[in-house]
């Protein structure tokens, strides 16, 4: 049964961009049918329109929700210089360690508002926060994993929610430090907390789509023998459950993984692991180039989260090398000092430029920048996050931005010129409309839930910085 028709002066479908275009949803939130030279003239009132050119709904594949509230709180003055990743991961220690359940659900519910009125309508949380602050298990030990869950709920995006594995300080199965004291799980309850949440999430119907994934924090975080435990787990439980893991995004990690199992973090998982499209391999910024072309003949996806990565002096990713051997990316905003996915392809380019001199570095010779990476994160985003969306074709979950066709450096723009100045023009709220599986949850820009999230998420952040003054 059509439950929803939306027309749209012009449209991005698979096959390129279309005029016209009449959208039919059904009532499981998917594209029933998809038309194209379908004239304004002859519809119906009771036809909705698009305020704007329509876009598919872009995919969040990495993020940590409450690091959110840390924006602008990990860059004060240095007086030796030397704040790097691992400083900056002491501050965040120390963040999470006031932090209960009523605040994270906040500040995940403001930030996927955030995310949503920015153009993802899909968010892969990366949750590795399972303890109350001295490091116990809640009585309900899936309590902020649900959290996580009613935040997308509140906010109307689509989850795949990542329970994080992590059990170790370092390489070799170093003992966790006191500040991870919350993250921390062995083998066998991690296991039991994955599948409490499998058996709710079963249970349970949820108000936007879920999705459940594994996310073995890292090859420092987790010895060998538990990453194969925990693959080994779901492949018996879900085999086509998404797996995501950092790998190679400092260089003092690819050191500490040479030294204690012979070969870097990206081909130690190509070497040992069922790398496959299954995988979700964060950042990997710091790999060879024979890494690199392995990595994408593998089918896994790179999930590249430029704005983060500058911000903790990651380090740039060989993005020409990979996309040249036709490997997959998504995008993520990771620590969520940035929300935007279109400056996050920005500064992906802008990154390359100013190493190799020159403009225009990860375009096809067919499309322009901003174009061939749309396309490229639309598709590598969907697989990341194991659910069917970013494309407007039927089949396919309804999920969808509206750009505002009377913005000034939108207006009177045709095709892939829109998205070359959603990329690389100065663009404020260039996003109408967003629907999640066929529901709108943005119109004109604005969310229904906003002013009570901001509310409870400001309370949030004015608490935290008063009890560390």
């Amino acid at each position: 049964m059509v439950t929803r028709t939306l027309w749209a002066p012009q449209a991005l479908l698979p096959t390129g961009w279309a005029r016209d275009v009449l959208l039919s949803i059904d009532e499981a939130g998917r594209f029933s049918s998809v038309l194209c030279d379908q004239g304004e003239a002859g519809l119906s009132p009771q036809i909705e329109r698009a305020q704007g050119p329509l876009l598919p709904g872009l995919v969040n594949a990495h993020t940590h929700a409450f690091q959110r509230a840390m924006a602008g709180l990990s860059d004060a003055y240095s007086a030796d210089c030397r704040d790097t990743f691992w400083t900056w991961r002491d501050v965040m220690y120390r963040f999470l360690a006031t932090l209960n359940p009523d605040d994270i659900e906040a500040i995940a519910t403001w930030l996927y508002i955030e995310l949503m009125r920015c153009g993802f309508t899909t968010v892969v949380e990366f949750h590795y926060l399972h303890h109350d602050p001295k490091g116990q298990p809640y009585r309900d030990r899936c309590e902020l994993s649900l959290r996580m869950l009613r935040a997308a709920e509140r906010a109307g995006i689509a989850i795949t929610l990542l329970p994080v594995f992590y059990a170790h300080s370092g390489f070799g199965g170093a003992a966790p430090t006191e500040g991870q004291r919350r993250f921390v799980h062995d083998g066998d309850s991690y296991l039991r907390l994955f599948s409490d949440l499998q058996a709710r999430c079963q249970q349970q119907t949820f108000a936007v789509p879920v999705r459940l994934g594994v996310a073995p924090h890292s090859l420092r975080a987790v010895t060998p023998d538990e990453l194969a435990r925990v693959l080994a787990f779901i492949d018996r439980s879900d085999p086509t459950a998404p797996v995501h893991i950092h790998a190679a995004e400092q260089p003092a990690e690819v050191q500490a993984c040479q030294a204690t199992l012979g070969a870097p973090p990206v081909a130690w998982l190509l070497d040992n692991t069922p790398l496959d499209a299954r995988f979700c391999l964060i950042h990997a910024t710091h790999m060879t180039p024979t890494e690199c072309e392995r990595l994408a003949a593998s089918g896994a996806v790179a999930g590249l989260c430029p704005t983060t990565e500058a911000n903790l002096g990651d380090g740039l990713f060989s993005a020409p090398r990979y996309l040249a051997a036709q490997g997959r990316i998504a995008i993520g905003t990771d620590s969520n000092v940035g929300v935007d996915p279109f400056a996050e392809l920005r500064l992906l380019e802008y990154g390359q430029r100013l190493t190799q001199g020159r403009r225009g570095v990860l375009s096809r010779s067919d499309a322009s920048v901003a174009s061939s990476l749309l396309r490229s994160v639309l598709s590598g985003g969907a697989q990341a996050a194991a659910q069917p969306t970013s494309q407007l074709a039927v089949g396919g979950r309804a999920d969808m931005l509206a750009l505002d066709g009377e913005n000034p450096d939108l207006c009177g723009r045709q095709g892939d010129a829109l998205l070359d100045a959603l990329v690389f023009a100065p663009l404020r709220g260039p996003i109408r409309e967003v629907y999640v599986a066929g529901r709108r949850v943005i119109k004109d820009g604005q969310h229904a839930e906003h002013a009570r999230a901001l509310r409870d998420y400001r309370a949030v952040v004015s608490r935290l910085l008063a009890a560390s003054a």
